[in-house]
């Protein structure tokens, strides 16, 4: 079963400090480029690991979130208008590190027209005529489930588009804001497959905020009928400033099992571990995805 809640982390969830040359180049070539990344916005474990491999995960659209999660670390307030800068800053660090494969996310933007889909495409297109061989994937928010919004994001030829279903169908008032919802995250991913059955979809679950093991594959199910090929499942650590508990920490082997049975249930690509992220070893997880 499921293993028990501590006062300590335990040992899986351990991680080294950031460290090394590559991390410190990784590091100073973000800040000079006046660039965002959810690594350090979303307060990420793996920051270190990532950025000492060459990769990072950018974050758009600002740093405040019109809404307020109960799991995330990212502000949230009045964001301010969208840095028309930004599409080709992005590219231009992509660029100078060379990075493969890139994964783009933002802020969600209720207060825009297009959700900020338009900001999304532009960057896609920056990055598309700087580095043409950059695989691109971008994490989503879920844009009310607006076919429009969502059509003109993926129709700007990203590889990958992901958003994250997040927790379990009971969980959602608690952990995520109330304009967000189960139903509105599936029509979301299945607007992504309607808008281009080719591309391949990503969603992502955290454990750990009371769920049960049933409602986890319930949840697996649900993505699965609306056509998403990668999934990710991690352990849910509660950032600083952070409203929900961690109700329990789930075992290495307890991460196997809904791995295993994930790809049972169809997936073509599966990460699932306690330290496990939607943008966590992206290049690995989406390498196959397509065939």
């Amino acid at each position: 079963m499921f293993g028990a809640m501590s006062d300590e982390k335990p040992r899986w969830l351990m991680v080294r400090p950031p460290s090394g040359s590559a991390y410190e180049r990784m590091r100073s070539a973000l800040n000079e480029g006046g660039v965002r990344t959810v690594c350090s916005s979303s307060q990420c474990p793996n920051k270190g690991e990532c950025w000492s491999r060459g990769h990072a995960a950018f974050m758009l659209l600002g740093d405040r979130c019109t809404r307020r999660c109960g799991f995330c670390a990212v502000n949230g307030g009045v964001p301010g208008d969208p840095d028309p800068r930004e599409p080709e800053s992005v590219a231009d660090a992509i660029e100078r590190l060379g990075i493969a494969h890139c994964v783009l996310t933002s802020v969600t933007r209720d207060d825009l027209p297009d959700r900020g889909a338009g900001h999304l495409a532009a960057t896609v297109d920056a990055i598309r005529r700087r580095s043409p061989s950059t695989v691109i994937e971008l994490l989503i928010p879920d844009m009310d489930g607006l076919p429009g919004p969502i059509s003109t994001v993926v129709w700007s030829g990203p590889d990958i588009v992901g958003h994250n279903l997040e927790t379990v169908r009971r969980l959602q008032p608690v952990a995520r804001d109330p304009r967000a919802g189960y139903d509105i995250s599936l029509a979301t991913l299945a607007r992504i497959k309607d808008a281009e059955p080719r591309i391949i979809s990503k969603s992502s679950l955290m454990l750990g905020m009371g769920e049960t093991m049933d409602e986890v594959r319930e949840a697996m199910k649900d993505l699965r009928e609306v056509g998403v090929d990668i999934l990710s499942i991690g352990q849910y650590l509660r950032p600083k400033g952070g409203r929900v508990p961690v109700s329990r920490y789930v075992t290495p082997d307890e991460f196997k099992e809904l791995e295993e049975e994930a790809y049972h249930m169809g997936f073509r690509k599966v990460a699932s571990g306690p330290l496990v992220r939607s943008s966590y070893r992206a290049w690995e997880v989406c390498v196959g995805a397509d065939g």
